[in-house]
């Protein structure tokens, strides 16, 4: 009996996994694919953008530099200076439908509780950097993961799961769906997915252009559909606008993609040979709840959209810090008895609204791109909304992951918020003392009676008091494991409300 089986071993499900094995959870990945690497996963074509929310969740876990090198980026342009006190302007903001933003266009001021820190960008990486970095993370932290071991049958009773998978049967406490968009243990377990059918088949391929010059690098939106070329030799993106009708319904051939290319661009361009390909959708589907009695979903298992913007690994990835250290108080309960009552059901009430807002983010930016008489329109006002200074900081709100507000029925504002990076004068920072998956208490207040209250969830809540570099006018903090704010006072600590607090996050105190 294992605590917890993951199916789907890609970046979400090992970073679940590492969460997991903190919370000391045994833990067993099953992975359908034989083979770590994959073309589809390494560059170009397993490009993708990872957000200053995902860059904060790894650098909390001690990782951040190792994806940073996997993926080949500048350290420098991702965090802060070491010493600064003050968190510097935006360097970079997303893009809405192809329509650059200016990171200078941001209203700073409305930006609040910022604090410098390592993550303060996003930065591009790879399928394949993320998952290598993550893999070697979960061994080391004693995950077992089996591949070639695609899962087949999911059964479960009020004590267990049993999952078939690779000729064999596993038993868990809990199984959890990262098997990706057409999720296997999603239909097994009988989960609800609803959504909006979709408007385009996308294109993603490597391929040898005859003649590059005809088609310029970049977002290109035609009245036919858009085409992408990227600086990687070869690389190319596509949308049609024949209602997803294409997708997965025939191979994949050098002629089909040249006839869309063709079309799309209204040139005569021609490629001499496709050395991969894979076609996707707009559709934008979620389940109607994240878990099933024993079986929970995350990542592409619990929404699927356009990868328009490039949301869904990071969504991935707040999914699994969101669940992790919640499922491994949970999954470990019996022999600990630590886990607060409900606490497993915050799962779907904090991530559904947020992914149910990216579905959206989603929508609109198509909305925006199909071929027609009234998407130009609506093209102009929305690229005019977002030309102004409040359009660049909404828009960069939205994506770059640092601002979502999970509702704890709190009126301090940065209660339910990802906590900035408090820093000690002895160079202490948050980011360091999350490093083991705990809960924190900040104690800036100088009064040692908190010290003594929090004593009681010793091993579950570390603390730490001092001065800090600055402290943004609060006295104490208490932050959970993935980061986000559970209690915050700004006047002499009240001891009451933080029992309740780490009551309610870390379980009853101990005798």
């Amino acid at each position: 009996m294992r605590d917890v089986v993951i199916a789907g071993g890609g970046p979400v499900g090992l970073f679940l996994a590492t969460e997991l094995a903190l919370g000391g959870c045994s833990v067993l990945v099953l992975e359908r694919d034989e083979e770590v690497t994959s073309p589809y996963r390494a560059l170009p074509l397993g490009l993708r953008g990872l957000s200053a929310g995902s860059a904060e969740a790894f650098y909390r876990r001690g990782l951040l530099e190792a994806v940073i090198n996997a993926s080949g980026a500048d350290a420098k342009k991702v965090g802060a200076a070491p010493d600064a006190i003050e968190a510097p302007g935006p360097r970079d903001v997303s893009h809405f439908a192809g329509m650059g933003l200016d990171a200078a266009d941001i209203d700073v001021s409305a930006l609040p509780f910022r604090l410098s820190s390592p993550a303060m960008e996003g930065f591009m990486t790879s399928l394949e950097a993320v998952s290598t970095v993550m893999a070697e993370r979960a061994i080391a932290l004693g995950v077992n993961i089996l591949r070639g071991a695609p899962v087949i049958a999911v059964t479960q009773d009020d004590e267990s799961v049993t999952v078939t998978a690779g000729g064999q049967e596993y038993q868990a406490r809990y199984l959890v769906g990262c098997d990706g968009g057409r999720s296997t243990v999603r239909g097994l377990a009988g989960f609800d997915f609803v959504g909006t059918d979709p408007l385009f088949t996308g294109y993603v391929a490597r391929v040898t252009f005859a003649d590059p010059q005809q088609l310029p690098l970049g977002f290109n939106l035609t009245p036919n559909g858009m085409y992408l070329r990227t600086p990687f030799e070869g690389h190319l993106g596509m949308m049609d606008f024949d209602g997803g009708t294409f997708d997965r319904s025939k191979p994949l051939t050098r002629e089909h993609l040249q006839e869309v290319l063709r079309r799309i661009t209204d040139t005569d361009v021609t490629l001499t040979d496709v050395q991969l390909a894979s076609s996707f959708t707009d559709r934008a589907m979620q389940v109607t709840t994240y878990r099933k009695g024993r079986v929970l979903l995350a990542g592409d298992a619990a929404h699927i959209h356009s990868p328009l913007g490039g949301q869904g690994l990071n969504l991935g990835i707040g999914d699994a810090a969101n669940l992790g250290w919640k499922l491994a108080a949970t999954a470990t309960a019996t022999v600990h008895g630590t886990a607060p009552e409900g606490l497993l059901d915050t799962y779907t009430r904090e991530r559904y609204p947020v992914g149910a807002a990216i579905l959206d983010w989603s929508r609109a930016q198509v909305a925006t791109m199909k071929p027609g008489p009234n998407a130009p329109a609506l093209r102009q006002l929305v690229h005019e909304l977002l030309s102004t200074t409040d359009g660049t900081t909404l828009a960069y709100r939205k994506t770059t992951g640092l601002f979502n507000r999970y509702e704890l029925g709190s009126a301090q504002p940065l209660v339910g918020c990802t906590a900035p990076d408090f820093c000690f004068e002895d160079g202490t920072r948050l980011g360091d003392l999350l490093r083991q998956g705990r809960g924190v208490v900040l104690d800036f207040s100088g009064d040692h009676a908190l010290q003594r209250v929090a004593k009681s969830w010793e091993g579950r809540i570390q603390y730490a008091a001092g001065t800090a570099r600055n402290d943004l006018g609060f006295s104490a903090l208490l932050i959970r494991p993935d980061g986000v704010v559970a209690w915050a006072d700004d006047h002499a600590p009240d001891l009451e409300a933080f029992q309740q607090a780490a009551n309610r996050w870390f379980g009853s105190p101990q005798n």
